[in-house]
């Protein structure tokens, strides 16, 4: 492919235990901060003295730039070094959260939760671009599996703790705590070398990027890639959001609404994300990547099914469990898969690849949001299962 040769980094004899550890704590850390604020809504909305519905942006205000500063962080990490980019994003994200504590107002917080979105999208998608410089194609799905999970485990983590300490230490103290363990991730990144071999520089040029990008893109592989990736964000993200009304409208929820429900139902999806890594390995080696793309996409139109149909609140929570199991199996070949669009590219074939994940997952709620009003919440979940079998098929033929 000719864009711009640049050779990419090599690292044959990478120990990659070693190399995903690293990577990992950095995944977590970054991963952590993400939906800390989403319990304090109502606090915040109170304190600054702002409506509900302003506060609830919080959670947009770190998603958005979060996936719009992709496409530039993607070409500057393939000129700069991606572990230095990372090094960088894990120091920001550091600072924006230490000055959370101090906005004076809601705007002043948006602000900041923007820049540590922006400082996140520095470090999960590079993770993955350096997994791929380091690991050979044949191993690499397992090595990015394995980064996934701390990436899952940190999302999981970051809700968890937030509603268990938000009591006690306040939205404040738990900003402190995201800003801690960043600082914790920046130190081991800046400590402690990812390798031996020193990952090439050069001048970054943005016409070069521009190039770049359009050569990807060029790719058919790559066009199926990043529209795979995004109706999978609309498909599954999509449905977030609604169990909490899907589950009260069933009659479903607990005495104080379903809202708890609804959490253990996206921490179940975060578990399965954990079980398809513990089982990637064996499941690669018995079925291929095409046949396990196949299996994903059955047990996430059946576990869309179940969210419509499920009698008990354990069905649904299990539901949960099989969406993001099967929503991990498609998801985690499609990033094995991006690795290799471009090995000269490859932080900005993954940076594109991150960009239409985030469009999809906000897309998502608008998307089904719709649907559901306009068909009903059982026909619009029978129609998404259907797309996500068709997509499953479409990717496990190529």
């Amino acid at each position: 492919m000719a864009f711009d040769q640049i050779p990419p980094a090599a690292e044959p004899r990478t120990d990659v235990r070693r190399l995903i550890l690293l990577l990992g704590i950095s995944c977590f850390a970054g991963a952590f901060g993400g939906r800390v604020l989403d319990p304090f809504v109502t606090t915040l909305a109170g304190e600054f003295g702002a409506p509900v519905r302003e506060a609830a942006l919080l959670a947009s205000a770190y998603a958005l730039p979060f996936a719009l500063i992709q496409p530039i962080l993607g070409p500057v990490g393939d000129a700069v070094g991606k572990r230095r980019i990372i090094q960088v994003g894990l120091c920001c994200l550091t600072l924006f959260c230490l000055l959370a504590p101090l906005a004076p107002s809601l705007g002043v917080l948006l602000a900041l939760r923007a820049l540590a979105g922006m400082a996140a999208g520095g470090i999960m998608p590079l993770t993955l671009a350096a997994v791929g410089d380091a690991v050979p194609i044949e191993g690499r799905q397992v090595a990015l599996s394995r980064l996934l999970v701390f990436s899952i485990v940190g999302q999981i983590a970051g809700g968890a703790v937030a509603g268990a300490l938000g009591g006690v230490i306040g939205w404040r103290g738990v900003m402190l705590l995201c800003a801690g363990l960043a600082a914790a991730a920046a130190l081991v990144m800046l400590a402690i070398p990812l390798s031996r071999v020193p990952e090439p520089r050069a001048r970054f040029d943005a016409a070069r990027a521009i190039r770049r990008y359009r050569g990807i893109l060029a790719l058919p592989q790559a066009r199926l890639l990043y529209a795979a990736v995004a109706i999978e964000g609309v498909l599954v993200f999509g449905t977030f959001p609604y169990f909490a009304p899907m589950l009260e409208g069933r009659g479903l929820g607990g005495s104080l609404g379903a809202t708890a429900e609804a959490g253990m139902t996206v921490a179940a999806f975060g578990l399965g994300g954990v079980v398809y890594a513990m089982v990637a390995r064996p499941l690669l080696a018995r079925l291929g990547q095409g046949r396990m793309v196949m299996l994903g996409a059955g047990l996430a139109a059946l576990a869309l099914v179940g969210f419509a149909l499920a009698p008990a609140v354990a069905a649904f929570i299990a539901a949960g469990l099989a969406l993001g199991t099967g929503f991990y199996m498609i998801h985690n070949s499609i990033q094995t898969r991006v690795t290799e669009l471009a090995p000269e590219a490859r932080g900005s074939a993954v940076a594109l690849h991150a960009f239409h994940f985030f469009a999809g997952q906000s897309l998502g709620p608008v998307v089904m949001g719709l649907a559901m009003a306009g068909a009903g919440v059982a026909p619009a979940l029978a129609v998404a299962a259907v797309a996500i079998l068709v997509l499953g098929l479409r990717l496990a033929r190529r």
